[in-house]
């Protein structure tokens, strides 16, 4: 059975008439007759009682279009579902993000892309870095934002920020009063740094140990406004994205630029390689793309 046929079927059932059927269909009504007759030889049953001038319905004829009436409307649906999917008027995104990149940068983002698009769903998953990598190579999420570098043999890559870190400190700390410092000259601080789930916990260690010192590391925290809660209370001092600035209580807390070396922090939005990517994700990305370039 092939849904041409089920359809021609469906029409005479509904008409109960072939004339009316066939000039609905735009058929001539031999073509339709044999059409539906292919359909009952196909069946093995009679779905048309033709002992009457009048047509009648076999017990079933009656089965076969109750049934073929919701089989047709479910195609309907189908491609009316991928024609929404198609024009971005409905759908889902699943994004992994952590909770730092989120608050930075992707308040604006979502609400300037539900404007556009209100139909579609958008869903944050908020973890570390680390978390966000395995999320995205599981396939449990369509795309990921993260401090590069990651593995180009496993993921896609786009470019989306590029920044560099800071050194926060107390505003009362001797060095607050520094336009810029080298790394170097950290090495007696206690650091307050980001959990191991967070890629910049390694990053960091890594840029210390290469500036010639392993970090005194006081406290670690999952929470960015924790860190910078503790750098308030002059507990430690915390290297932070440069965009944290903004977000600073700038009397308690001073932001000093690290020189020799610069610490970059780029981002990139990561997708599974050779997964498939919807409609809707594409959309996102260009979106973001655009946002970002203006």
């Amino acid at each position: 059975m092939d849904i041409k046929q089920l359809s021609y079927f469906v029409e005479v059932a509904k008409q109960k008439n072939f004339t009316k059927a066939s000039n609905i269909l735009h058929l001539t009504q031999p073509t339709l007759s044999k059409m539906v007759k292919s359909l009952e030889d196909e069946l093995e049953v009679e779905l048309i009682d033709r002992s009457s001038r009048k047509i009648e319905l076999t017990d079933a004829g009656e089965i076969v279009f109750e049934q073929g009436q919701k089989i047709l409307a479910s195609i309907d649906e189908v491609s009316l579902l991928l024609y929404d999917l198609m024009n971005l008027k409905k759908g889902k995104i699943k994004i992994g993000i952590p909770p730092l990149i989120g608050v930075l940068f992707f308040p604006e983002i979502i609400k300037g892309f539900q404007d556009l698009y209100p139909g579609v769903t958008i869903q944050l998953i908020e973890v570390g870095a680390n978390k966000v990598k395995a999320l995205v190579e599981d396939g449990e999420i369509d795309l990921g934002v993260v401090v590069l570098p990651v593995e180009a043999d496993r993921f896609n890559v786009i470019p989306f920020v590029s920044e560099e870190m800071q050194l926060f400190v107390h505003s009362t700390h001797p060095i607050a009063s520094q336009t810029e410092i080298s790394l170097e000259r950290t090495h007696e601080e206690s650091f307050i740094l980001f959990n191991e789930a967070f890629m910049l916990h390694d990053k960091i260690i890594e840029e210390c140990i290469k500036a010639g010192f392993t970090p005194n590391v006081s406290y670690e925290s999952s929470q960015w406004d924790f860190i910078v809660a503790l750098v308030e209370q002059n507990i430690g001092v915390a290297i932070l994205p440069q965009p944290i600035e903004k977000k600073i209580n700038h009397e308690t807390v001073k932001a000093i630029k690290i020189t020799n070396p610069v610490i970059p922090w780029e981002l990139g939005v990561i997708l599974k390689k050779d997964r498939y990517v919807s409609y809707i994700t594409r959309e996102f990305l260009r979106y973001m793309n655009d946002r970002q370039n203006e």
